[in-house]
C-alpha cells in the first residue's frame, strides 16, 4: 500500500507486516460495497483488501504505484483487475461509485493532486472512504530515527520528508476546497503490535523507512537500527511485545 518510489519487499510486507491489511478489514465494513458498484482500491498493495471488496462487488480495480506489489497481487488474486498507477496522477475512462484507500495516502506528499484525482474519478454522489497516518503518527520512531541519523552526521537523511501526516482540519479543508463534503472525520490512536519480539522496531524501519538510509554506510545502518530500538524500549516494548505508536486518520466524504 505504497506510493513511494522504492523497491518493496512483498514477502516481508505480507509476512511480518500483515497488520496493514488486517486492520484495514474494518474499513471495508465502513465502505459497505454493493454488488452493482464500481470501486477503486487506491494503493491496494498486495491485493488482500481488494479481494475482500471483490467478494461483495463484481467491479473492483486495485491500483498501486509499486510494480512489486502489483505482481504479488496478480499472483495471489488472478481473477481481479490490478493496475500500476500513481495516486497523485491517475485517470480512468470510467467513474467510480466509491474510492477506498487504506494505509496509502500518507505516502503521497502531493496530497492536493491526489485529492483532485479522487474527485475527478468519482461519479457525482460518489464517496471516498480513507484511512491513513494522521498527525503524530509513529512520532516516537521517527523522532529517534532522525536523532540517531543526525548524531552520526547524516543531516540530509535526518531531514527527509517521507510521509504526510495531516490533522483532521488540514485534510478536511483540502477535501472541501475541491468540492467534497466531509461526512465523517476521526483521528485516533492505534498502538500496533509488531510481529517479532526481538527485531520489531528494526523490521518496521527496514520495511517502511528504508529511504532514510540512502547514502548511509552499512555499518552505520546496523548501529542506528540497534540504537533506535534500544532507546524506544521503555516506551514501545510492553508485555514482551513491540508496538508502533500509530495514529490514524479516518475520513469519509462525498462528491
Amino acid at each position: 500500500m505504497s506510493q513511494m518510489d522504492t523497491l518493496w519487499d512483498s514477502k516481508l510486507y505480507t509476512g511480518k507486516h500483515s497488520f496493514v491489511f488486517d486492520y484495514g478489514a474494518s474499513l471495508v465494513d465502513v465502505l459497505n460495497p454493493k454488488d452493482d458498484e464500481t470501486i477503486l482500491d487506491l494503493g491496494c498493495g498486495a491485493g488482500q483488501l481488494t479481494a475482500m471488496i471483490g467478494k461483495s462487488t463484481k467491479h473492483v480495480i486495485g491500483m498501486d504505484k509499486s510494480p512489486q506489489m502489483i505482481r504479488s497481487a496478480k499472483s495471489q488474486f488472478p481473477k481481479l483487475d490490478f493496475q500500476t498507477g500513481d495516486a497523485a496522477a491517475f485517470n480512468f475512462d470510467m467513474k467510480f461509485d466509491s474510492i477506498f484507500s487504506n494505509a496509502t495516502l500518507h505516502w503521497v506528499i502531493d496530497y492536493k493532486s491526489a485529492i483532485a484525482c479522487m474527485y475527478d474519478n468519482l461519479k457525482k454522489g460518489g464517496k471516498i472512504v480513507l484511512e491513513f497516518g494522521g498527525k503524530g503518527n509513529v512520532q516516537s520512531i521517527v523522532d529517534q530515527l532522525r536523532l540517531s541519523l543526525r548524531q552520526r552526521g547524516y543531516k540530509a537523511q535526518s531531514e527527509l520528508q517521507l510521509w504526510y501526516f495531516p490533522s483532521i482540519a488540514k485534510y478536511s479543508n483540502a477535501l472541501e476546497t475541491v468540492g467534497f463534503e466531509v461526512t465523517f472525520a476521526q483521528l485516533f490512536e492505534r498502538p500496533t503490535e509488531l510481529a517479532d519480539e526481538t527485531t520489531g522496531i528494526k523490521d518496521w524501519i527496514l520495511m517502511f523507512g528504508k529511504a532514510f538510509f540512502i547514502g548511509v554506510r552499512k555499518e552505520d545502518i546496523a548501529a542506528i537500527l540497534a540504537e533506535v530500538q534500544y532507546e524506544l524500549k521503555s516506551k514501545l516494548f510492553k508485555n514482551g511485545k513491540w508496538y508502533a505508536d500509530y495514529k490514524r486518520l479516518r475520513i469519509i466524504a462525498e462528491k
